[in-house]
């Protein structure tokens, strides 16, 4: 996910997709915990997708005040 994809978006969209992002990292680190996630590298993935929705959405934020 790319951030000029995720400038094209709603803020209610990204709000969906960041609960969305939350409840994945969520289980993610489950999986991690009890040994069972086969690939590490998704728990990055998803914690850097999330930091950038956050990003997105506070420019956002301070363009509408």
């Amino acid at each position: 996910m790319n951030a000029a994809d995720l400038r094209s978006k709603t803020e209610s969209e990204l709000k969906l997709e960041l609960h969305n992002l939350l409840r994945e990292r969520f289980n993610l680190n489950m999986k991690r915990g009890t040994g069972q996630l086969a690939r590490h590298d998704q728990v990055r993935k998803v914690r850097k997708d999330i930091a950038r929705i956050h990003t997105i959405l506070n420019e956002k934020a301070g363009a509408a005040s």
